[in-house]
């Protein structure tokens, strides 16, 4: 088993999947949690099998985790390929990396490869575009759709009397001049196709919701530290603009920020106070991104519009919660990148994709 090619991996929680599938060392509670993560979608180990068939003189492998840029460093003499999500590849890692194949970027963006010295080096570099990545943005803008449509509330009110429940009396138009559209009278319901959409953050995730937006017809402003070039904001279809501005023109906000303290509590009072009267937020990022309390008083009071939440503050959630309280709240749980067989299929075509580099 000394022949079995030696791959770093970032020891992330999806990452670990290339452990899980390619090394027969991998401990079986990890193989077995990995199995029940998966269960409600597909069976692991016929994925497993399946996979395993198509990256010939890849299985078996030996998977090397690591945490830090040190680590990762100190693991490369022996490396034949490496994956990695936010630890870097550069010269310094090349140099330590005789034997290398490959650099994974698990995601569509290169950063933090420096991708001409691979090809200098003859090292494949190999991306992806993650599918979960994708459904998150379709799950954004159906939360919006949502919200603008008033969906999450009149489900069901078909009935005189289900709608009379609701606030909504039954009346019926005059037939004889009137068409009858809407004879509920349910007032409010908005549009996208117009309104503006305030992106916190044009990562992967924030370019797949603002190309869908843009799709619908919205006016897309993005704010973030690192402004794009004009030609790549004219192609998407986007415009920056400052926080403040975003936050005041915005109808729709929806922050795509990573966890971490520089985004924890971004988005508080002063920030909600700036946003029009009656605006929208979706967040299917990081739910810390936004002050809670701070959030729940613009709610009570009316401020905001309303608000949909994927993933939440704390899951499973109390049933007390004061959130689950509001009725112009939309909380799912954690559904934005599903389904599993998302990252079963990237996995898939990743491991096709290193065996293929490793057999050139």
């Amino acid at each position: 088993m000394a022949d079995r090619p030696l791959l770093v991996v970032e020891d992330d929680p999806f990452l670990r999947v290339l452990q899980v599938v390619l090394d027969p060392d991998t401990p079986t509670e990890r193989y077995a949690a990995f199995a029940d993560f998966f269960a409600h979608d597909a069976n692991f180990d016929d994925y497993c099998a399946q996979v395993r068939a198509r990256a010939p003189g890849l299985f078996p492998a030996r998977v090397q985790l690591v945490e830090t840029q040190h680590e990762l460093r100190g693991a490369l003499a022996d490396a034949r390929g490496v994956a990695v999500e936010a630890l870097t590849m550069g010269g310094t890692e090349l140099a330590a990396a005789p034997k290398l194949k490959f650099v994974q970027k698990y995601g569509l963006g290169l950063g933090g490869i420096d991708a001409a010295a691979c090809a200098a080096r003859g090292v494949a570099v190999l991306n992806i575009r993650r599918r979960a990545n994708i459904a998150c943005a379709e799950h954004a803008l159906a939360l919006m759709l949502m919200q603008a449509r008033k969906l999450d509330r009149m489900v069901g009110l078909v009935t005189a009397e289900k709608l009379a429940a609701a606030g909504y009396p039954y009346k019926p138009f005059d037939r004889r001049h009137t068409p009858n559209s809407n004879w509920g009278r349910i007032g409010g319901i908005r549009m996208l196709h117009g309104a503006t959409l305030g992106l916190i953050g044009l990562g992967e995730i924030g370019r797949e919701i603002a190309s869908r937006a843009v799709a619908f017809g919205m006016r897309v402003l993005y704010f973030q530290r690192t402004q794009w070039p004009e030609a790549e904001e004219r192609a998407l279809g986007v415009a920056y603009a400052p926080l403040d501005t975003l936050l005041a023109e915005a109808d729709w906000m929806i922050p795509q920020l990573p966890e971490g303290p520089s985004t924890r509590n971004l988005i508080g009072a002063a920030q909600l106070a700036r946003m029009k009267p009656d605006a929208f937020i979706v967040n299917v990022s990081r739910p810390d991104v936004i002050n809670r309390a701070a959030l729940i008083d613009a709610l009570k009071s009316g401020r905001l519009g309303g608000f949909a939440l994927d993933p939440l503050y704390e899951a499973p959630m109390r049933d007390d919660d004061e959130l689950l309280q509001l009725t112009n709240v939309i909380l799912v749980p954690h559904l934005a990148g599903s389904p599993r067989l998302n990252g079963l299929a990237d996995f898939e075509d990743i491991i096709a994709g290193i065996a293929q580099a490793l057999a050139r």
